[in-house]
């Protein structure tokens, strides 16, 4: 037995986040209004999250933390923004 019990868990864990990235991506374009959509987009950047940090423990380079918290950083600004523009019309007043 060449593996052992965490690479199992990771595999796992892959299948589980793709599948919440999926359930995600239908939820975007099926959401019947704005804010199930604006939802959906952050609930895939977190799953993109979980998705970069579990590739970088599978390969066991730190290169994708960095990369993850680039994508969380983008995100959540890129969510702040899109909100803005829904509730105001604008993003910068």
């Amino acid at each position: 037995m060449t593996e052992s019990f965490v690479t199992y868990a990771i595999w796992l864990a892959f299948g589980c986040v793709s599948l919440a990235q999926v359930l995600a991506m239908v939820r975007l374009i099926k959401g019947p209004n704005t804010s199930d959509r604006i939802l959906a987009l952050d609930t895939m950047t977190v799953n993109a999250i979980g998705l970069i940090v579990m590739l970088g423990i599978a390969q066991g380079t730190q290169i994708y933390f960095e990369a993850a918290l680039i994508v969380a950083m983008l995100g959540f600004v890129s969510t702040v923004a899109y909100c803005r523009f829904v509730l105001r019309g604008d993003i910068i007043e």
